[in-house]
């Protein structure tokens, strides 16, 4: 079974943190913390800076790294390493998701997280 190791960007801005709706695949319209796959010999902070340039036309900057979870999806095992960012310059312009949200802490937990996402939520919320 391959392994993918991705990095996901939890952007906060003020007490809101970003989620973003998967817009393709098995689990369209589940939500998820932006970012993406690492290509080869990229470091985990360079993927989530990239991704977010490609995917929401924005220029992030990487505060620290807030946790690493691992899950088994069929098909592939994920390692997902989420960080702390928040925007530098450019505003969110959706290319790859269906939609954005700005949310308070309350209201995380009532959109439906991808699993892996799912997991990192208990793992993120007590540090932001």
């Amino acid at each position: 079974m391959r392994t993918i190791r991705v990095s996901a960007a939890v952007i906060k801005d003020g007490d809101r943190i970003l989620a973003a709706e998967r817009g393709y695949g098995e689990y369209k319209g589940f939500w998820e913390f932006p970012g993406g796959k690492r290509e080869e010999g990229e470091s985990g902070e360079a993927a989530a800076v990239r991704e977010i340039r490609e995917e929401l036309q924005a220029e992030i900057s990487i505060d620290r790294l807030l946790c690493t979870v691992e899950h088994q999806y069929s098909g592939f095992y994920l390692i997902m390493d989420c960080y702390l960012a928040h925007i530098v310059s450019g505003s969110l312009t959706i290319t790859e998701h269906e939609a954005l949200k700005w949310l308070s802490k309350d209201e995380i937990g009532l959109l439906e997280w991808l699993p892996a996402d799912l997991k990192a939520l208990p793992l993120i919320l007590p540090q932001i």
